[in-house]
């Protein structure tokens, strides 16, 4: 259950809500409900918004192996379904805890930080077509916290090995 809900159901069990503790409780219903609409709609279009990126990313990387390709879309598509329920949930541990910790290493291991930069950077362009302003808002903050901990950490990791190499 979310925090901001539960915290105020444990205040209900000392005593009646009052009325800034009714309004907490009803916009942590109405902002429920926002993210369970905007989960829907990602789930029911995951084919609609990933087709075109798989398409374009024929297209950027022709010479590159196709399965390599798949495997990073195959990543993204991983990435939105927990990045999904990290929103439905207002729980971005839940994104770490489920995905992120060990694509970390997998996309590191594999150099694919260029490509999965790519697919980050057209995924973001399509769910701007797709969302409104408001349902993307909602999923954005869990799609920049995938694209940081995978892709921002390799550039640390890159700027700290030639000062070791080289010291």
């Amino acid at each position: 259950m979310q925090s901001d809900i539960q915290a105020i159901l444990y205040k209900a069990e000392e005593h009646y809500l009052q009325k800034p503790e009714i309004l907490d409780f009803r916009n942590a219903v109405s902002s429920l409900a926002e993210r369970l609409a905007t989960y829907e709609f990602l789930r029911d279009q995951e084919i609609v918004i990933f087709q075109p990126i798989a398409e374009e990313l024929v297209r950027a990387y022709p010479e590159e192996n196709p399965k390599l390709l798949e495997k990073a879309l195959k990543h993204w598509l991983a990435i939105m379904r927990y990045s999904s329920m990290a929103m439905l949930l207002n729980n971005p541990e839940y994104l770490d805890r489920q995905i992120l910790d060990w694509l970390t290493e997998m996309v590191q291991a594999h150099q694919m930080q260029s490509l999965e930069n790519t697919i980050y950077d057209l995924l973001l362009s399509r769910l701007e077509k797709v969302l409104s302003r408001k349902q993307l808002l909602l999923i954005h903050p869990f799609l920049e916290q995938a694209q940081t901990t995978l892709l921002g950490e390799q550039d640390l990791i890159s700027e700290q090995i030639p000062m070791t190499v080289g010291g």
